[in-house]
C-alpha cells in the first residue's frame, strides 16, 4: 500500500514538473510542448513499469547506481569548473553545454560500470565497508535439509532447551519441496516428512522459526545446497544443525560452528563403563567370526564375542570396551557363560558313549563309588 503511495506521488510530482517544463518551452518556442510532455510521462510510465517487474532487486547494485551517478556528478562538475575559463574564451556557450552534458555522461557510466565490476574488492565506499559483527544475544540455528527429514530437531526443540530462533533457508525450503515431488516413493516420503516436521514446527508454542528469503552477495553463483547454506550461517553469525557428515566438516573448516545431532543424541545416551553387566537379545552375526550383534532400546550397537551361538536368546554379558565415534557408540563384551560352542560340542560327544559296553563306565558326573550290580547302597558304604 504504502509502495503504491509512493508511485502515484511520483506521477504526480513528474506531471507537475513537466507541466512547468512545458510553461517555459512554450514561452521561448523552443520545442512542441505536447509533444515534451508526453515524453516526460512516458519516461515516467516506462521507469514505473521497470519498477514493477523487478520487485527483487540486490541492494549491491542499487547502491553501486547511486553511489556511481553521485560520484560522477561531482566529478564532472570539477572538470567543469577547471575548463570553463578555457572552453568559454574557445567555444560557444552552446557547445560548451553539449560538451557538458556529454562530459557528465560519460562519467557517471565509468563510475558505475566501475563500482559495479569491483563492490566485492574494493571496499572504501560505505555499503561496501565490512564490519565485523558482534553477535549479541541468542545466535540463529541454520537448519540443513537432512535435520529436517531426520525430524529429532522437533523433539528436541520442543523440550524447550532451545531458545535460539531456528532459521530455514529457503533453497532448503525449495530442496524439500523437490524432494516430495519426486517420483521415487522413498524420496517422496522423505520430502513429505520434512514438510510435515516444518509444519509442527511452526504450530509448536515457544519456537520461532523464520523463512529466510534475503539473497546475499556471497551467495551469487553458487549453486551447491551445502556451500550456499555454510556461507548463510556465516553471514548470519549463526551456527549449522546438521546429519551430514561432509558438511559438519565443510562448515568446521570455513570457521562455522555445527551442531549434530548425532553427537547430541549419543551425548544423551547413558553411560556403559567397562566391568559393567548387561543384557541384549543378539539378533545377527558380526563381522569376526564368532561374534554376535544386538541393540539397546536407544540404538547402541553390541558386539558379543562367541555370540554367534546364542542369536534369538537374551545373553548377560560382561563390558569389555566402548568405542565412540560420530557415526555412534559401539559396545563389545563377552558373555558371562560360555554357551556350546564348537569346543563344548565335542567335550559333550566324547563324555557320550556310544558302545554298549562303555555304559557301565563311570562318566564326568557319576561318583567312582557307584555300586555296579544296580542294588540299593549297602548301609556303611
Amino acid at each position: 500500500m504504502l509502495l503504491t503511495l509512493i508511485r502515484a506521488v511520483f506521477l504526480i510530482v513528474v506531471a507537475g514538473f513537466g507541466v512547468r517544463a512545458v510553461r517555459i518551452v512554450s514561452t521561448h518556442e523552443l520545442a512542441n510542448p505536447a509533444v515534451l510532455f508526453i515524453g516526460v510521462m512516458l519516461l515516467a510510465v516506462v521507469l514505473l513499469i521497470v519498477d514493477v517487474f523487478t520487485p527483487r532487486k540486490r541492494i549491491a547494485v542499487i547502491s553501486a547506481l547511486y553511489f556511481g551517478v553521485i560520484v560522477g556528478l561531482f566529478l564532472t562538475n570539477l572538470i567543469n569548473e577547471a575548463l570553463r575559463p578555457t572552453l568559454e574564451n574557445m567555444l560557444d556557450s552552446r557547445v560548451h553545454v553539449i560538451i557538458s552534458g556529454f562530459l557528465m555522461i560519460f562519467i557517471c557510466y565509468i563510475c558505475i560500470s566501475t563500482l559495479l565490476q569491483t563492490k566485492d574488492d574494493f571496499r572504501f565506499i560505505i555499503p561496501y565497508m565490512e564490519f565485523s559483527k558482534e553477535v549479541k544475544g541468542s545466535r540463529p540455528l541454520v537448519l540443513d535439509t537432512s535435520v529436517v527429514i531426520d525430524g529429532r530437531v522437533a523433539d528436541v526443540a520442543e523440550t524447550r532447551v532451545i531458545d535460539q530462533p531456528l532459521v530455514v533457508p529457503r533453497f532448503v525450503l525449495q530442496e524439500l519441496q523437490s524432494i516430495a515431488d519426486s517420483s521415487d516413493k522413498l524420496r517422496r516420503n522423505r520430502g513429505r516428512r520434512g514438510l510435515d516436521i516444518l509444519n509442527r514446527l511452526q504450530k509448536s508454542q515457544g519456537i520461532e522459526v523464520r523463512i529466510h528469503d534475503g539473497e546475499i552477495p556471497e551467495l551469487a553463483g553458487i549453486r551447491e545446497v551445502d556451500q550456499r547454506l555454510v556461507i548463510l550461517a556465516k553471514h548470519l553469525g549463526g551456527k549449522v544443525v546438521t546429519n551430514d557428515y561432509n558438511l559438519n566438516k565443510i562448515a568446521k573448516l570455513q570457521g562455522v560452528e555445527v551442531i549434530n545431532l548425532n553427537d547430541l543424541a549419543n551425548a544423551m545416551k547413558p553411560i556403559v563403563l567397562p566391568g559393567e553387566p548387561l543384557t541384549v537379545k543378539l539378533l545377527k552375526r558380526g563381522e569376526e567370526l564368532g561374534q554376535g550383534v544386538g541393540y539397546l532400546d536407544d540404538g547402541t550397537m553390541v558386539v558379543a564375542e562367541q555370540g554367534a551361538y546364542h542369536l534369538g536368546e537374551m545373553v548377560r554379558l560382561t563390558v569389555t570396551s566402548v568405542l565412540q565415534t560420530s557415526a555412534g557408540r559401539m559396545i563389545f563384551g563377552k558373555i558371562d557363560s560360555a554357551g556350546p560352542g564348537p569346543g563344548n560340542r565335542q567335550v559333550a560327544n566324547v563324555a557320550s558313549p556310544s558302545h554298549p559296553d562303555d555304559q557301565q563306565r563311570p562318566g564326568p558326573g557319576r561318583s567312582h563309588h557307584a555300586p555296579s550290580h544296580g542294588g540299593p547302597p549297602r548301609p556303611g558304604e
